[in-house]
């Protein structure tokens, strides 16, 4: 089909619509300019336009302006080749747009590396490339010496996914593994128990002081030293109270609020733990050995950066651990009113002996039902008690300690006021483990408020003299919660180890975890195991954590240092 631009006079069709059939005009197509091209179009595309005479001749023939191909529809419309227009071809050669604004910036990186046929911005990048690499050098280099200082100063030392962890207790090629038990089917557990019952409470509890609530780092307080207060960390089987209930058949299943807590929290673990279990008829007693791991406080167990390895170091592993319970005891003690004015309760403190000074403290005899022929009865602990709205509260006291702000990355008299959230999410990194412990601890209790402070060393390399930058309050189940602490999941360990060494023999075992992977063992060991091999005495001098300066200071810090394991003998005297 052709046909023609009518300039003249529009043809009659007396017989219907459309043009007539001999429309023809020989006169009047012989004036028409030659060469016109008809767009041609199918069924199946929009018509566009008769002429585009906006369309910008200056793109190249191949590509648009933004660098894609001209469609193919656009060559129809393109009169640049016909001679039938010599003036505007004439006004299209000599015609040249002068714009003064600067080329867009490109987006994402210089666009000459993408457009390489703009030879002309190649200098001036190829500068600003150089500049670029040259920074990037220097970046590199300084990388580098920053690594180069860095293993030369700790040549000794370890990454910690490399670092071999030792067992807390040395295996002994007698004893007998009987199985293993990886921490992914504990993740699986789930186990509800109704609510449990007090039996005992025992000792005395002094009030707690809402004046260490108000605390912040610009208003800190120097940490004191309370070294005339007894603490004891008494096992299970030399607890007199546990043998009287046991021999009144009170329950078949006996442990401690921080062996359970121990359990609970075992997905958790990273470093080595052992708990004994001896079976003694159908009694099962859940015990801790004479020195035991349990008794001290782990810092950065959860965490990457790795810590010293010798225990000389006062941030190794070991250190930081004394250091934390020594840190821990004496913080339970200094938020209190020491006026003399307790809450006493039914029974003394059974460990203590009389006249003598021993630290605020409440244990709870409770016991929970674990099945219908099963209980299990656990000594648990309260630090201190508060009176709100004529009401008594259970409070918990725990300190978490900052040694140094470069493992930890945060630090704490910068960030406490104003990103107390951030601290608190280092310190669960940090720290899962014993939080998560604490936590437990404070279910088993029944507290009605568990309070944290944060407590940091005055200077980074002194280890002997702290303070306290903030106290805050929790209520165990909402901050349980928060850190993802399932109570079914808890009770659930705790009933599947029962019912495991229940169906063990009588004798005495041990659940060792492992130090290199998330799984514990069980191991059968002799009956007189961990009774004759250990000897309760200070640690040789070579051994002892020395601090920098202040001499006087030396025999306080060693008394420190034993005093977690050494208070159990002043309780058995």
């Amino acid at each position: 089909m052709v046909g023609g631009f009518e300039v003249g006079g529009v043809p009659f069709n007396p017989d219907g619509w459309g043009p007539p059939d001999a429309a023809v005009n020989t006169t009047t197509t012989s004036t028409l300019p030659l060469n016109v091209p008809f767009a041609p179009f199918s069924r199946s595309e929009k018509l566009g336009r008769i002429a585009d005479f906006t369309r910008n001749l200056n793109q190249g023939s191949g590509q648009g302006a933004g660098g894609r191909k001209n469609a193919a529809s656009d060559s129809v419309f393109d009169f640049t080749a016909d001679d039938s227009f010599p003036s505007a071809a004439d006004n299209d050669s000599s015609f040249r747009l002068v714009d003064g604004k600067p080329p867009p910036r490109p987006k994402f990186g210089p666009k000459w590396r993408f457009n390489q046929h703009h030879r002309t911005q190649l200098p001036q990048r190829r500068d600003e490339e150089v500049e670029a690499k040259k920074r990037e050098a220097e970046k590199e280099r300084a990388r580098r010496d920053r690594l180069y200082n860095l293993n030369r100063s700790n040549q000794h030392q370890t990454r910690r996914e490399a670092a071999v962890f030792k067992s807390s207790v040395e295996i002994q090629p007698e004893w007998n593994m009987l199985d293993q038990i990886p921490f992914s089917t504990f993740t699986k557990l789930s186990f509800s128990v109704p609510e449990p019952e007090d039996l005992i409470l025992c000792g005395g509890l002094e009030y707690y002081d809402k004046s260490f609530d108000r605390i912040t780092p610009k208003a800190e307080r120097r940490l004191e030293r309370f070294k005339n207060r007894n603490f004891f960390k008494v096992t299970t089987t030399d607890d007199p109270v546990i043998r009287r209930l046991a021999n009144e058949d009170k329950a078949t299943v006996f442990a401690t609020d921080n062996i359970l807590a121990t359990l609970m929290c075992a997905p958790r673990s990273v470093y080595s733990w052992d708990i004994v279990v001896q079976r003694v008829g159908n009694k099962l007693f859940f015990d801790k050995r004479d020195g035991s791991q349990l008794d001290l406080l782990s810092v950065h167990e959860t965490s990457q950066e790795p810590l010293p390895e010798s225990k000389d170091d006062i941030n190794s592993a070991y250190s930081l651990s004394v250091e934390a319970a020594y840190i821990n005891q004496n913080f339970s003690q200094q938020v209190l009113i020491r006026d003399g004015n307790k809450v006493t309760f039914d029974e003394p403190n059974p460990f203590a002996n009389e006249g003598e000074e021993v630290a605020s403290v409440a244990y709870r005899y409770r016991r929970w039902k674990l099945a219908d022929d099963m209980h299990l009865v656990a000594r648990c602990e309260v630090q201190s008690v508060v009176e709100v709205n004529k009401r008594r509260s259970f409070l918990t006291l725990n300190a978490l300690n900052e040694f140094d702000s470069k493992y930890s990355g945060v630090d704490w008299r910068q960030k406490l006021e104003t990103q107390r959230g951030a601290v608190l999410a280092t310190e669960l990194k940090n720290n899962a483990n014993k939080l998560a412990k604490w936590t437990a601890q404070a279910l088993l209790a029944n507290a009605d408020m568990m309070k944290l402070g944060y407590v940091s060393r005055v200077h980074p390399r002194d280890h002997f003299n702290h303070v306290i930058l903030a106290v805050v309050g929790y209520k165990p189940r909402d901050f349980a919660t928060q850190i993802n602490l399932n109570t079914s999941n808890m009770w659930g360990i705790v009933k599947s180890i029962v019912d495991l060494c229940m169906k063990l023999n009588e004798g005495k075992y041990v659940l060792v975890k492992d130090p290199s992977k998330p799984q514990v063992r069980i191991y059968e060991v002799p009956a007189d195991a961990f009774e004759n091999d250990y000897v309760e005495e200070p640690l040789p001098e070579d051994e002892q954590v020395q601090p920098l300066e202040e001499n006087t200071e030396n025999a306080e810090a060693n008394g420190v240092t034993n005093d977690v394991e050494d208070k159990e003998i002043d309780a058995q005297a």
